[in-house]
């Protein structure tokens, strides 16, 4: 049996709605693990005593399903005629959007008794529209991202509960390679084929999930501010500044249309925008947001391997796709004179505060990090995030070393549930 990095957050929520009345979405950007995560989960079924006749897995990128694109028809009846109705049954639909109103088949097979219904996509619009308007409250999605940097390590077979290890050197490999999978294993075979394999992702996202999906016939803009993006992760940007600095360099690319390029990047999972928070009025603001990469390994495709992007803004990144791995609402915070690079919101309602520097180097450096968290004026709890082997705390913020949080993995508490 083939080993699989265990995924046990994501496994945790589909055990948790198993066999409830909520079609399960599992969406996240391709290659990011979704089929491997319904084959952990199926595996966790069989365990359980679930008889392996009850289970349906269909991946639609496969190419002997190519007959039933058309036939929605055939496909129900393949489907259910495998199952034995009067005991649960559990179906998975992997890249369901493939399949010609894909909807109907799911809303099918949601209603009918027994059977329990999962599906993938790696576009959000696969929300959007006719399947959202059939399944209003009947859905419960999970977002899924890369490896996490502990399971990274897991994947690589590193006993993390050695003293001696160099954390350093393999967060180094963990943002200068790729935190997906698939890349993971590929590493091994050297610098080359991983990047081929990046390559080859990024090519199929950008081709067939938006440029082919929303008729983009300007390529060469599109491919140009998917690369402003990604070498200004972490940066205040907007559609109107973006079409400015390109005009700069002679590419003329009206704000509105970057706005609709930016859209569909954050509905394929390459970006995620984190909006602007006013700390002195508890609001989100609107305009000025963040852009945040979905796994900074992308970057050697998109900026070169001598990325322009600064190591701690690249530590950012990491910091706030964590953030989203443990649930929390994020967003970035602003006052007149400073900035907090992370205001988050946990299922309490309760604020948390975290701000994030690659190393404490000087006075000046240490005065503006806990500088910026001390200004704000309540007390919930702030966290100064680096490098440094011996952290010290200030006036109540607590600072940590980054590596030893991260590996916390998911011992934090009041994370939000997914929302239906």
């Amino acid at each position: 049996m083939k080993f699989y990095t265990p995924r046990e957050e994501y496994t945790r929520k589909l055990l948790a709605y198993k066999d409830q009345d909520l079609i399960k979405v599992v969406s996240g950007l391709r290659r990011s693990g979704k089929s491997t995560l319904f084959e952990l989960y199926r595996r966790t079924l069989l365990e359980m005593g679930v008889s392996a006749n009850q289970i349906v897995f269909l991946n639609f990128e496969d190419f002997e399903l190519r007959k039933f694109i058309d036939d929605l028809d055939g496909l129900y009846a393949h489907i259910v005629m495998q199952l034995d109705l009067t005991i649960p049954g559990y179906v998975f639909l992997d890249e369901v959007q493939n399949v010609k109103e894909f909807e109907r088949l799911v809303d099918g097979l949601f209603v009918k008794e027994n059977i329990d219904v999962y599906i993938t996509g790696s576009n959000a619009f696969l929300l959007s529209g006719e399947l959202a308007t059939l399944l209003s409250g009947r859905y419960i999605e999970i977002a899924i991202l890369p490896f996490s940097f502990q399971e990274y390590l897991t994947a690589r077979h590193i006993d993390t509960s050695s003293k001696y290890l160099n954390y350093e050197a393999l967060f180094f490999d963990y943002v200068n390679e790729t935190s997906l999978p698939k890349g993971v294993e590929l590493r091994e075979g050297g610098y080359d084929k991983l990047y081929e394999y990046l390559e080859a992702i990024l090519t199929t996202i950008i081709e067939k999930d938006i440029t082919q999906r929303h008729q983009i016939n300007d390529k060469r803009a599109f491919g140009n501010i998917v690369k402003f993006v990604a070498s200004n992760i972490g940066n205040s940007l907007s559609p109107s500044n973006i079409s400015k600095s390109l005009k700069q360099d002679g590419q003329s690319t009206h704000h509105s249309t970057v706005e609709k390029y930016l859209e569909y990047l954050e509905a394929s999972f390459v970006f995620y925008k984190v909006n602007r928070f006013d700390l002195k009025g508890k609001k989100q603001l609107a305009t000025q947001e963040k852009y945040y990469l979905v796994d900074v390994g992308l970057l050697n495709v998109l900026v070169g391997k001598d990325r322009t992007t600064d190591r701690g803004h690249i530590l950012e990144n990491v910091v706030y796709l964590e953030l989203l791995r443990r649930g929390y609402k994020i967003w970035t915070g602003m006052t007149r004179n400073s900035e907090v690079d992370f205001v988050c919101k946990n299922a309490t309602g309760d604020l948390e505060y975290y701000q994030v520097s690659w190393q404490m180097e000087n006075e000046k450096t240490v005065d503006r990090e806990f500088g910026a968290l001390e200004k704000i004026g309540d007390n919930y709890p702030k966290y100064l995030l680096t490098t440094d082997s011996f952290p010290q705390s200030r006036g109540g913020i607590k600072h940590l070393n980054v590596f030893n949080w991260m590996l916390e993995g998911n011992k934090g508490r009041n994370r939000l549930d997914p929302k239906m």
